[in-house]
């Protein structure tokens, strides 16, 4: 990367500039697998909108030689890319600074995840993006599901292919739309046996390794489960903007509250089985209280944290004087909708300060489902 490369900047930085200002609306057309119909999709949405009066430009589109998708692409008008020449040999990437001189009401980008030419103004296309969007600049682009950073080692595992180009996932949440670019896997191989995805040569071999109909099954599901979550944020801001009640969800949201004690690895474990299960989001809470915890209580709640973070758990550190009054405002903000709390075998006063504070959360998120899991100390 040379000296004229900008600062790469970290997600929070990201994420504090387009959200500190007026930016550009962004909108993400996912898909499961090559050929799906994603460019084309973009394409013809930008065309619909260019009819109504859109001042709309191509910034990059990649054709790949399909017939009908460089017909729709002829229709719109293209910002000239700009050639670069790297170890001897002329390239062609996007030009940021055209874009942003031209200014459009919207721009479309392809291929979220591509990784720019070295010495370009940034290393990866969706920090391009980005800064588009902080001018205000509306961005139409697509992505497939294995380019997601989250899911690549499933992919890389399922399909065995090296996944090397990929978007974080900050950067998928941070879109204000993500559609599904739909197609069954069976229609997907028929177009790839009609050379309409790669040439017929090209085309036999893909169907024996990544296009596996397996594959596609479960790459589809990924998908699908990604554009769920994406809806479910969606509502989120909805029903926090218009002060809904919390009963309002679509997709299960398991949380497990944990303390330092060993015992809390257990109850950690039966959450990440019942969030697989429900294929639901899986998050583990902790309430940090006033009071400082011995050196040996650290290291175990420590290792309680690693063990969560190990099974895919969202780790949730609140701060309070009351755990249940700390918890529950958390669990009716997020709409959670089961909570898993342990219980020791202890009689007499302690049994009694137990129910009094899990009476007290239950009063203050009355919607969500409570499990109660007696643990034996080891």
């Amino acid at each position: 990367m040379n000296s004229e490369q900008t600062h790469t900047k970290t997600p929070d930085e990201w994420l504090a500039s387009v959200e500190a200002q007026k930016r550009g609306r962004f909108k993400v057309f996912l898909g499961y697998a090559p050929g799906v119909g994603k460019t084309f999709s973009m394409l013809s949405e930008a065309i619909r909108r260019k009819s109504r009066g859109e001042d709309i430009v191509i910034g990059i589109v990649e054709t790949h030689g399909r017939a009908r998708t460089a017909e729709l692409a002829s229709q719109l008008e293209q910002v000239p890319r700009r050639q670069m020449e790297y170890k001897g040999t002329l390239f062609e990437e996007m030009d940021v600074d055209a874009i942003l001189a031209r200014k459009p009401e919207v721009v479309l980008i392809d291929e979220l995840a591509h990784t720019n030419i070295e010495g370009s103004l940034h290393a990866k296309r969706f920090q391009d993006v980005l800064q588009i969007l902080e001018a205000e600049i509306d961005v139409l682009s697509t992505l497939n599901i294995q380019h997601v950073e989250s899911m690549t080692p499933r992919v890389q595992s399922l399909t065995g292919i090296t996944v090397r180009e990929t978007v974080p996932d900050w950067v998928l949440d941070r879109a204000d739309e993500v559609v599904l670019s739909d197609l069954t896997p069976e229609a997907l191989v028929t177009r790839m046996t009609r050379g309409d995805i790669y040439p017929v040569e090209r085309a036999e071999r893909a169907l024996s390794n990544f296009f596996r109909r397996g594959n596609l099954i479960a790459l589809r599901e990924m998908a699908l489960q990604r554009v769920t979550r994406a809806v479910d944020r969606t509502l989120d801001d909805y029903v926090q903007r218009k002060k809904l009640s919390g009963h309002w969800q679509i997709a299960e949201r398991i949380a497990v509250c944990i303390s330092a004690n060993p015992e809390s690895r257990d109850l950690i474990a039966r959450g990440a089985r019942m969030a697989e299960a429900m294929n639901g989001e899986f998050y583990v809470v902790y309430v940090e209280l006033d009071s400082d915890i011995s050196e040996t209580r650290k290291r175990s709640l420590e290792g309680n944290v690693l063990f969560a973070e190990n099974v895919g758990a969202r780790v949730v550190r609140l701060q309070g004087r009351s755990v249940p009054m700390a918890t529950a405002d958390y669990i009716s903000k997020n709409r959670i909708t089961q909570v898993i709390f342990g219980r020791s075998a202890v009689k007499g006063w302690k049994a009694y300060l137990y129910y009094h504070a899990l009476g007290t959360f239950m009063r203050h998120a009355p919607h969500v489902d409570v499990h109660i899991v007696t643990q034996v100390a080891k």
